[in-house]
């Protein structure tokens, strides 16, 4: 394993509170985030430049605040599409789903003992590659006994990749001429978090918005089995609690889906809610860029950064592949 090159880091010491104008700096571009002309491209980048040159003067509350306003933005985002509506294009993408997520975990895992990753951090890199990046690596770590190096480089894989797919697959699906559908179904099972799914998807159009939003969310829902197994099995094997963590944001995205059909009379206030929401992720996604550092950027191995582009780019092509030949 090639060691990683050691570089100073962008943010002042810890004893050091950052100056007046870097403070004023990150508030202002997350301020310019909430404008409608900045799209979910920039705001990431636009963050990701700031944190890997000056550094995120506000790392903690940002990282706190990025958390909830996700969870926030995407039971905004339910009341733009009724619960029958949601149910169907859940129904419909259901044995993809499932397709999708045995072939990454099994992949995941192989290519981990192929590449002698260590194993808790390639299951990591797995889980969150086959279902939902950050928050299934996020359930999963407590479930494992994941150790905080474990969980940062799987986290920093998934983070890195997540950047660029939310610029490669709008890209990709314009070239390729890809319908909203299958825009949407191709970014719910090829993106790891749900933020990157909703950026990228947003810039794509506002059908593969409300679809590809729906399919994440279903996807995400396989978080609590695999959490529960993975407890279960390192109970067993190990020893300790089983601890597993609920996505109980996707409980209100359904119930926010459920006053759209039972009141439509509310559409205008519903309207509303749906555009603060996908402004809100854009700001979201600043503060995600902004969260990536130099030393995030070092504590990503070569061998887990392999396992993590060989997978997602193997999950990626192979789901691609199907929707093209289901469309023909």
């Amino acid at each position: 394993m090639t060691r990683p090159v050691s570089l100073p880091d962008a943010a002042p010491p810890a004893d050091e509170p950052p100056p007046a104008w870097h403070r004023a700096l990150f508030l202002a571009l997350a301020a310019a985030a909430l404008l409608p002309v900045v799209s979910p491209a920039v705001a990431l980048g636009a963050g990701a430049v700031l944190g890997l040159t000056l550094g995120n003067p506000f790392e903690a509350v940002s990282a706190r605040v990025s958390k909830t306003l996700l969870k926030a933005c995407v039971v905004g985002l339910g009341f733009g599409m009724s619960l029958p509506a949601v149910l169907a294009v859940g129904k419909d993408g259901v044995g993809a789903t499932a397709l999708g997520i045995a072939f990454a975990l099994g992949l995941g895992l192989a290519l981990g003992r192929l590449l002698q990753v260590e194993p808790t951090t390639g299951a990591l890199i797995s889980g969150g590659t086959a279902i939902c990046g950050g928050s299934a690596i996020a359930a999963l770590g407590p479930a494992l006994g994941a150790g905080a190096e474990a969980m940062g480089v799987s986290l920093a894989t998934v983070f890195l990749l997540n950047g660029v797919a939310l610029y490669v697959f709008p890209a990709v699906g314009h070239l390729l001429d890809l319908s909203q559908h299958q825009f949407a179904l191709w970014a719910a099972i090829a993106i790891h978090d749900t933020s990157s799914v909703v950026g990228a998807a947003a810039s794509y159009g506002g059908q593969a918005l409300a679809e590809a939003t729906v399919l994440k969310l279903t996807r995400a829902l396989w978080i609590v089995p695999l959490a529960l197994g993975a407890a279960v099995w390192h109970r067993r094997t190990a020893g300790g609690e089983v601890k597993v963590s609920v996505p109980w944001f996707i409980g209100l995205f359904a119930l926010a889906s459920g006053v759209v059909a039972l009141f439509p009379a509310g559409e205008p206030v519903y309207g509303l809610l749906v555009a603060l929401a996908k402004q809100g992720l854009v700001l979201t996604l600043f503060l995600i860029g902004a969260g990536l550092s130099r030393a995030t950027l070092r504590a990503v191995g070569v061998r887990p950064l392999i396992q993590g582009v060989l997978l997602w780019m193997a999950v990626a092509s192979a789901s691609l592949a199907a929707i093209l030949a289901w469309a023909s």
